[in-house]
């Protein structure tokens, strides 16, 4: 008798963020909480788009993927890659939580103008990590190309 498994990857979170002290709080956070799920890095919106799209030899990013995206960074910032995600065909499904410094409600608008998932500030790592982790463990993502099936 053949009975097929679906094992399902964890989503991979890339985290926008050009401050590495902010990026190493996520980071002891996550392992804090426990989440284990594979975590990128990019310093601006410039890398992250080379890694969502496998450009200038970065591996690509499995999509759809959690982002944590931060607001003011160099070269291209968080509302500007926000906005190049939602309009291209597949980088639109990627879920964007907003973490941010930033509390000025014309960002929070202009950013859920833009379907984020969240807008949350940098201060409340604690409960980024108990969003994500309930987010993850009871949400459904469409997973392309993520899921091996076996038989046993």
């Amino acid at each position: 008798m053949s009975i097929n498994h679906v094992v399902k990857q964890p989503i991979d979170i890339l985290i926008v963020d050009d401050n590495e002290i902010d990026i190493e709080a996520v980071q002891r956070a996550f392992k804090k909480a426990y989440i284990t799920n594979p975590l990128h890095k990019a310093s601006d919106g410039v890398e992250a788009l080379e890694m969502l799209c496998g450009q200038n030899g970065r591996i690509k990013l499995t999509q759809p993927c959690i982002i944590l995206l931060d607001i003011n960074m160099p070269r291209m910032d968080g509302i500007t890659l926000l906005g190049k995600l939602r309009n291209h065909e597949t980088l639109k499904q990627n879920i964007v939580f907003m973490l941010t410094t930033s509390a000025r409600n014309k960002d929070l608008m202009q950013t859920y103008d833009l379907s984020i998932a969240g807008y949350i500030v940098k201060e409340n790592l604690k409960e980024l990590t108990n969003i994500l982790n309930t987010y993850c463990h009871i949400n459904k993502f469409p997973f392309y190309g993520k899921e091996i099936t076996y038989t046993s």
